[in-house]
């Protein structure tokens, strides 16, 4: 698919003022610039954050009355559960939680729905068994914030009831004994845009600083926090929220600590993921978040709740074997529902004129909807709902968004079609009956042609910088590496330079393209991987990432390519 190349605007004075007052190379601060950052001490903060800037935890609302209420289960030894979603973000949630609530002497059980018995979020008959068991507190991750009918029930069964959780609310939220929540109106929590599992921890904050106070830990070892932020990068990531502000934090701070895979659960892990040495948050998301995912995506999670709270390495290592094998199952299923999805598409013409696109099939695998949905924005970019259809006749559907649109808005405005929804901007869920699906896909692509013009149907580049080629070097290609971790939020910086001249081609690896470039008495290699059916002129414009390529001991400038066009 042709891409548009989109320059940031560069503010070159602020540039320069930046690489004056904070002593960083002139690409690097036309970067930050290009990016909002125009404050030296905003930059420090973003390129060296500490724990220590974390914004008070007690400023979310509804943390006062929930550390009250936990301080209070632990004194009676009341029995709690833990209620948790079945993707990483929520297994991770439940998992850091039942870790730290143990530290602090409460004994809590935990139960994650089964996507397929249960459904998202809270389940009735799942509360009336946990209400049954003994249990008198309950506190959701991740999930929740949609979930009245079942708060009332919790109220009516005697239970008391915390919902944690990031997802989009309603116009009002659960009457629950605390509702955590940055987007609930009225918290003034200043970041918005945590994971559920960044909500978790920062629950975990607050209770260690209530209980200190309380002088428990006079008595026992107090719990490290910062041991928690493996699980919180791994939700973080998993969850694609942007890598800015408290997650950029918590993911720079939590790589340190899967590096290490102290956890036997996580070193497990990355031993059947082949992952070695330094991590990124590519490694996390296309090779980690995908096993822990794959039990729950296939039949159950607990798995990976399991994984990730063993202390029993034999344990962990089987463990980690079964979710592998459930990934490469998944994997299969995957690939032959986006070639069903895909043929619909095909068959049916409704491309590139549609502005969105809604399919359902009776064979679908629920659990890997969402995974191909996402692939089908990739390959037609535009919103995409999947529906998996029951043999019950009600259909649950998973949709991922485009850039620009507010994918959860969008499904808002077709609700009188659905029997449930819930989810953010760029994911989000559908319950329906299949007698609805026509109807439904019809009002989603009304409401689609209205918020989406030609422009935004078009996948964009965009390009940090146009750079001269004395600026590329490999003391760069050092200098960028202080933004990572990249993800959601925090891309890769993407470079152009132009005019360059083609002085060599081949094909590597049967699909990747080297290239030979020369430009102002500069040469330069270049890799672009699945790139060699390409067909450009002799002269390119380039964009590109630079880096540092290590072979038989010597390292040296690669540029990456990201795009290539022929030069005006």
């Amino acid at each position: 698919m042709i891409q548009a190349w989109v320059e940031s605007p560069a503010d070159l004075a602020a540039a320069s003022a930046l690489t004056a007052s904070a002593g960083l190379h002139p690409v690097l601060a036309r970067i930050l610039a290009g990016r909002g950052y125009d404050d030296p001490g905003q930059i420090a903060d973003f390129l060296r954050p500490t724990l220590a800037a974390m914004p008070d935890p007690f400023l979310l609302k509804g943390m006062e009355r929930a550390v009250e209420r936990l301080c209070q289960a632990r004194q009676s030894a009341e029995s709690v559960c833990i209620y948790g979603d079945y993707d990483v973000d929520g297994l991770t949630s439940t998992a850091l939680l039942k870790t730290f609530l143990a530290d602090c002497g409460i004994m809590a059980s935990y139960f994650i729905p089964n996507r397929f018995d249960d459904g998202y979020g809270l389940n009735g008959e799942a509360i009336r068994r946990i209400v049954t068991s003994g249990v008198s507190l309950i506190i959701t991750v991740d999930c929740g914030i949609v979930s009245f009918d079942e708060a009332r029930l919790c109220r009516d069964l005697g239970a008391d009831l915390i919902v944690t959780d990031h997802h989009t609310p309603r116009d009002t939220v659960p009457d629950a004994c605390a509702v955590i929540n940055p987007h609930q109106p009225g918290c003034t929590y200043p970041y918005k845009t945590l994971a559920g599992v960044g909500v978790a921890f920062n629950l975990a904050v607050a209770l260690r600083s209530r209980l200190r106070m309380q002088g428990l830990f006079e008595h026992r070892p107090e719990p490290d926090v910062r041991q928690l932020l493996d699980l919180v990068a791994l939700g973080t990531i998993a969850d694609v929220v942007p890598l800015t502000g408290q997650n950029r934090l918590y993911v720079q701070q939590g790589l340190r600590l899967l590096k290490r895979g102290g956890r036997p659960g996580i070193a497990a892990l990355k031993r059947v993921a082949g992952v070695e040495g330094d991590i990124s948050c590519g490694q996390v998301a296309f090779r980690l978040a995908p096993r822990l995912n794959a039990a729950g995506r296939m039949e159950s999670a607990v798995p990976g709740v399991e994984l990730l709270i063993t202390d029993d390495h034999r344990r962990a290592a089987v463990i980690a074997g079964e979710l592998d094998a459930a990934n490469s199952e998944r994997q299969a299923v995957e690939r032959s529902l986006f070639e069903d999805a895909a043929r619909q598409v095909e068959q049916s013409g409704i491309w590139p004129a549609c502005r969105s696109i809604v399919l359902a099939s009776p064979v679908w695998h629920q659990g890997v909807i969402g995974i191909v949905a996402s692939r089908m924005v990739e390959r037609y970019y535009r919103p995409t709902i999947l529906i998996a259809v029951g043999q019950d006749g009600e259909g649950r559907g998973s949709g991922r968004s485009i850039p620009g649109f507010d994918l959860l808005a969008a499904i808002d405005a077709c609700r009188d079609t659905l029997s449930r929804f819930g989810g953010h901007r760029q994911a989000a869920g559908v319950a329906l009956s299949a007698s609805q699906v026509a109807e439904f896909a019809d009002a989603f692509e009304a409401e689609a042609r209205k918020r989406l013009g030609d422009d935004h149907c078009q996948p964009c580049l965009t390009l940090d910088c146009r750079v001269e080629p004395d600026e590329v070097t490999a003391a760069l290609a050092e200098q960028l590496k202080q933004l990572e971790p990249f993800g959601a939020g925090n891309p890769e910086p993407v470079l152009m330079m132009n005019a360059l001249d083609v002085t060599g081609r081949r094909v590597v690896g049967e699909h990747h393209l080297r290239l030979h470039l020369k430009r102002d008495g500069r040469s330069f290699t270049a890799i672009g991987f699945r790139m060699a059916g390409l067909t450009f002129g002799d002269t390119v414009d380039l964009a590109f990432v630079p880096e540092i390529t290590t072979w038989n001991g010597t390292s040296r400038l690669q540029l990456k390519i990201k795009d290539i066009r022929t030069a005006e």
